[in-house]
């Protein structure tokens, strides 16, 4: 079962940042797909198609701002997971570096 798995005696709130990018990411991903079905990119329309999905598209506002946002969540996952791999020296092992 899955609660029989070992696990390090040494596991903390450190060790999620891997899964929150991952979940970052996936959110990323669909956000961005839901805002690129009403934005319009071009130069005389694209604040027009901004302001759309900001005041007529249903929760449209929400998911803007959960795309701005999650990038910034992204990278701070990111440096938070790449900072507790140099910290516990997860670099000495060549192997981890194959799954992240």
């Amino acid at each position: 079962a899955f609660i029989d798995l070992p696990a390090p005696s040494n596991i903390s709130s450190w060790w999620n940042f891997g899964s929150l990018l991952g979940i970052c990411l996936i959110l990323q991903i669909l956000t961005g797909l839901f805002l690129a079905m009403h934005y319009t990119p071009d130069t005389t329309t694209a604040f027009s198609s901004v302001t759309h999905i900001c005041r007529d598209v249903n929760y449209g506002w929400i998911i803007r701002y959960m795309h701005a946002n999650g990038a910034s969540m992204f990278f701070i996952c990111l440096y938070m997971h790449v900072g507790r791999g140099m910290y516990y020296g997860s670099y000495t092992f060549l192997e981890t570096w194959n799954i992240g």
